[in-house]
């Protein structure tokens, strides 16, 4: 008896690659999924979890860390709209899925993609070049489009049926509700992930970090995550927004033996220092820090620095104008 064919899709938690298991599923095909994540991600993991409890399917976890951070220095095939990478960041997903289906025994690969929804990635050329260079030309078989392409290997062989795939195209999302809807597929929790490489004030964080700082580090990533940013002279000022931030920072900072500070006597900001200090740094960086305090703009307050010991420091709240000429 000839072995079962077996699939292996990349789900993101989202709608399309929601739709894109239900469709093979439906068809009676052993499958399995993968869900990659990078350090910008902002993907639903228990929402990923629940595709595979829903379909009885195991869903494999895969973290692109220091080796997804290089690829973002110089992409070889360019940035989309801000920093994201988004064609080599589906090449380096291929070719891991195409790793982990050789050790599962995957004969064909499936994802949600739809042709033309994303102007950078998921055009027909580009979507040819990522196949060719993952090593997986004629193996990808895309469901919610998958009419409106050329047929893969499994549908030659007559494994997929061909004609209950689709003809989703374009940006609008209305053909896939609907078609949720046909297929029973309810309470999915977005129309796809999310990755704050398009975001343009993150973008901003990240090129500054590029020019001043040089290749990521994958520690470093999470501190990109939060607060308000300045650059003040060659360090970095990160000044937390919030209490879950502050308490975040502070962990951090106290986990890393990295200075920070904070106003005594009033509610504020906890306000972490990286790299390049010098008593000039530590004195604006007060100063933006009893900015964001509930202190008065007016006065001298009492700043603690934390540097393996305790300096309490007096600073005024720095102007609006010299605010934003350091912000980032």
């Amino acid at each position: 008896m000839s072995r079962k064919k077996k699939g292996l899709a990349l789900v993101s938690g989202g709608l399309d690659s929601t739709l894109a298991v239900k469709a093979m599923v439906d068809q009676g095909l052993e499958m399995e999924a993968v869900h990659f994540a990078t350090p910008f991600c902002s993907c639903d993991k228990c929402a990923v979890n629940a595709i595979g409890e829903e379909y009885g399917i195991p869903v494999h976890h895969v973290f692109m860390g220091q080796d997804f951070l290089d690829l973002l220095v110089d992409p070889p095939h360019g940035y989309g709209s801000h920093v994201n990478i988004c064609i080599d960041c589906r090449i380096l997903m291929l070719r891991k899925a195409h790793e982990l289906g050789e050790r599962i025994g995957a004969d064909f690969y499936v994802t949600g993609e739809v042709v033309g929804q994303r102007p950078f990635s998921q055009r027909m050329k580009a979507m040819r070049l990522i196949e060719r260079e993952a090593g997986l030309e004629g193996k990808i078989l895309r469901p919610l489009s998958a009419q409106l392409l050329p047929e893969t290997d499994i549908e030659k062989e007559g494994v997929v049926d061909r004609e209950s795939l689709y003809s989703i195209s374009g940006r609008r999302r209305l053909p896939q509700m609907e078609l949720a809807k046909e297929l029973g597929v309810y309470d999915y929790p977005c129309p796809s992930g999310g990755c704050l490489l398009t975001d343009p004030q993150f973008s901003k964080k990240f090129r500054d970090y590029l020019e001043h700082e040089g290749r990521p580090v994958l520690e470093d990533m999470v501190f990109l995550r939060i607060g308000r940013h300045f650059r003040v002279g060659e360090a970095r000022v990160i000044v937390g927004r919030n209490e879950g931030e502050n308490n975040r920072l502070q962990a951090l900072a106290e986990g890393r033996g990295i200075p920070h500070m904070s106003v005594s006597g009033y509610m504020g900001p906890v306000t972490v220092l990286l790299g390049g200090l010098n008593d000039e740094v530590v004195s604006r960086s007060a100063a933006i820090t009893v900015r964001y305090s509930d202190a008065p703009r007016d006065v001298f307050v009492d700043v603690e620095y934390f540097d393996g010991s305790v300096t309490v420091l007096r600073a005024l709240a720095v102007s609006n104008e010299e605010l934003e000429d350091l912000r980032i």
